[in-house]
């Protein structure tokens, strides 16, 4: 069959066309089917049907597919049906239980790079993934594939140092300070991170107040080797580009595989050639990893998968049940984590934390001995050299390097959670204050967060500030205090939760 071309200009992360449901039928193709479109070059496309979007005789083609025909074409393209892919029957063999092989991963990856599974079969490929796991020898093949679709670093500066937190913990901004540690002390750190997806601020959005962090691979190779550190975004990168997309089919899902969270995790740091690596495993109430016991067993098999890799890995199992700081959201975070380079001043979690992870890499990397990375670490930040490296790496990455703590606007609208009873703080939310903050415009609302003036364990009297909310638009403002004032995320001894009036239960006297 022949049709004319309707170029929709948009993204939609797959390779798909829209038929009219007429020219469907006389095809024979449904929903969900493939068709191959013989252009410029032959590429396989998901069929979608309207009635109206577009007209019989015409394909209507997202940008993904137009970007495969030759440019400015015009001519009508000849579509027939196309077999399914191969990578639907592998995800069946995952729903039956059954063992996949290094080529059937490789496929499935393959395939959701070049973005040839529709959103049913992404789905169905990370439930299964969520309910029935994969053994160790497909988790190191899921993790070589997610490096080997991607572009890849190698540094001529050795060893090639690393950092990664699995996250959940509210203000995490020690990035910030291990970076520039390490780097201050000869080892070379190269480290990407995330964008915030249900948090008020990954390290690329506190990083992002300072300087660029969208870089190409060549670029962060060229940073790195020549300040020894860098602070980007891997999503501008190319890095392990299979991660974000099995991302954004677990996002609606709500579900977070372990198996892909290990290979997520080994594939970004594989991928530029991280040969030591801690992680930190935060742990308790309210984080990612419920109990110790369970961090245990997560370091066990990231140690484990690391060996296979051929890369040295040290897990760092720490408290996770209250905010690194008393800061929340990208500029007040980094506010604070300035001030802690600048003066050695801040609170004493982001401090310790920060030179604990910071000292086992200077361990790992030969700049310390053993047992005594904690205290150089220490030292580093002491003297002023953490900070001078820090200027270094704002600089690479075109920030201002004189930058000061004061200098980063924070929101312009401001409001006080004061507590209504003298007393302890004898319970912490995380989950409620990360959900203020984003309310408030975190992360893309820089200036948005929250300041946390008191954290558990605390004395407070009635009247005095607990949170203050900053945001940069009003309106957002008033929904985080509506937010704020339902939710209670800091708990005073002897306050007042809720009143329920008498008589709602219909009690008969």
């Amino acid at each position: 069959m022949q049709l004319k071309l309707q170029h929709f200009d948009i993204k939609i992360g797959q390779h798909k066309v829209m038929f009219n449901t007429a020219d469907a039928k006389e095809l024979g193709v449904n929903p969900g089917d493939r068709v191959r479109l013989r252009g410029h070059e032959s590429i396989s496309a998901i069929v979608d049907t309207t009635e109206d979007m577009v007209e019989q005789g015409t394909l209507g083609v997202f940008t993904e597919v137009y970007e495969h025909l030759e440019p400015g074409w015009d001519k009508p393209v000849e579509v027939f049906p196309a077999l399914r892919s191969k990578s639907g029957a592998v995800i069946k063999k995952m729903m039956d239980k059954q063992h996949l092989t290094r080529e059937d991963i490789y496929m499935v990856v393959n395939d959701v790079v070049e973005e040839n599974l529709s959103d049913i079969e992404l789905s169905a490929f990370m439930t299964a993934s969520y309910i029935h796991g994969m053994s160790d020898d497909e988790i190191e093949w899921l993790t070589r594939a997610m490096i080997d679709t991607g572009d890849t670093i190698e540094f001529d500066t050795h060893p090639v140092m690393d950092k990664h937190s699995i996250g959940g913990v509210p203000g995490n901004k020690i990035s910030l300070l291990v970076v520039p540690i390490v780097a201050a002390n000869g080892l070379m750190i190269p480290k990407t991170s995330s964008r915030a997806i249900t948090g008020a601020g990954g390290t690329a959005d506190l990083m992002e107040v300072l300087s660029e962090v969208e870089f190409t691979s060549q670029e962060v190779k060229e940073i790195s080797e020549k300040v020894g550190g860098a602070l980007v975004w891997g999503g501008a990168t190319n890095i392990a580009p299979a991660d974000d997309k099995l991302i954004r089919a677990e996002y609606p899902l709500s579900i977070d595989p372990y198996c892909q969270m290990l290979a997520s995790i080994m594939a970004k740091k594989g991928a530029i050639g991280a040969e030591n690596l801690v992680i930190d495993i935060p742990t308790g109430p309210g984080t990612k990893v419920a109990n110790v016991q369970e961090g245990q067993k997560f370091a066990r098999d990231l140690i484990n998968l690391g060996h296979r890799l051929g890369m040295n890995v040290e897990c760092a199992i720490t408290y996770g049940s209250s905010p690194i700081g008393r800061t929340v959201g990208p500029a007040l975070e980094v506010r604070e984590a300035l001030k802690a380079l600048e003066s050695f001043e801040g609170p004493n979690s982001l401090i310790e934390k920060s030179a604990a992870l910071a000292g086992i890499l200077l361990e790992m990397g030969g700049a310390a001995p053993r047992d005594h990375g904690k205290e150089l670490a220490m030292e580093t930040l002491r003297n002023g050299k953490a900070f001078a490296k820090m200027k270094e790496i704002i600089e690479a990455q075109g920030g201002d390097p004189n930058v000061s703590p004061d200098d980063i606007p924070v929101g312009q609208y401001t409001a006080n959670i004061c507590a209504s009873a003298d007393g302890y703080v004898i319970e912490f939310d995380n989950k409620w204050i990360v959900e203020i903050a984003r309310l408030a415009g975190a992360p893309n609302d820089k200036g948005a967060g929250v300041r946390i003036h008191k954290k558990l364990g605390e004395a407070v009297k009635k009247g005095d500030p607990i949170l203050t909310v900053y945001a940069e638009k009003e309106f957002k403002l008033d929904t985080a205090l509506v937010t704020a004032q339902r939710s209670n995320p800091i708990v005073v001894e002897g306050m007042l939760l809720r009143r329920v009036p008498g008589g709602t239960f219909g009690f008969g006297g």
